[in-house]
């Protein structure tokens, strides 16, 4: 994106990018949902528990996200408030999509909404992380947890998704061929966006003396 705007502007296009960003995740999950062919590790999880409750997905998404907010504290992790907003809107958008959107039955439009949900993710997942509010609470566990037992990022995260998609399947959550295709292209699709939307270094002026980094 543009970096040239001022500071003066910049505040509002972070904010904007931010919710725009959450809505479009909790949209790009509902129409994976929709497609019913498989959901990312997380969804699959929240759908499980969804079906034993009785409660919407949405609502499942939310609860999940304030309980492992919770476990930021003894991990030392601070929120942001982009961190308090993922909580809330992503299971806001979520159920909204799928009031709008009704059940599929037709393999083409379910294969349709499924491409069309893993790229909206990447693309939403660049928006959100780029404005710089703060790690989403699921994100801020797997930090978290790798500064605290020294692991990888990718050890700890890899052992997260694992044990929510096997308590999730366990659940009756929607695991399926949706959800590999997830696991392979959501990671080289949110690089490329978070490269897209991150503005680059600004130079600045010889009063301020350096190059602020966005």
């Amino acid at each position: 994106m543009d970096g040239s705007q001022g500071p003066g502007r910049e505040l509002p296009r972070r904010l904007v990018q931010l919710y725009a960003g959450l809505v479009l995740y909790g949209a790009s999950a509902g129409l994976m949902v929709r497609a019913d062919l498989g959901l990312s590790p997380w969804d699959v999880f929240h759908q499980g528990v969804a079906t034993h409750l009785g409660l919407s997905i949405g609502a499942v998404s939310i609860a999940v996200g304030a309980l492992v907010l919770l476990a930021w504290w003894p991990l030392r992790e601070r929120p942001g408030l982009g961190t308090v907003s993922n909580v809330i809107l992503v299971g806001l958008s979520l159920d909204a999509l799928l009031a709008l959107v009704p059940e599929q039955h037709a393999t083409a439009s379910r294969v349709a909404l499924l491409c069309a949900g893993i790229l909206l993710n990447g693309l939403a997942t660049g928006l959100y992380i780029a404005a710089r509010f703060g790690a989403g609470p699921r994100d801020g566990l797997m930090t978290g947890l790798h500064r605290v037992t020294g692991r990888s990022v990718r050890l700890v995260r890899t052992l997260i998704e694992l044990t929510v998609l096997a308590c999730g399947f366990a659940l009756g959550g929607g695991l399926g061929v949706g959800t590999l295709a997830y696991a392979v292209a959501i990671g080289p699709l949110a690089q490329a966006s978070l490269r897209y939307f991150t503005p680059p270094p600004r130079a600045t002026g010889p009063t301020e003396g350096a190059i602020l980094r966005p």
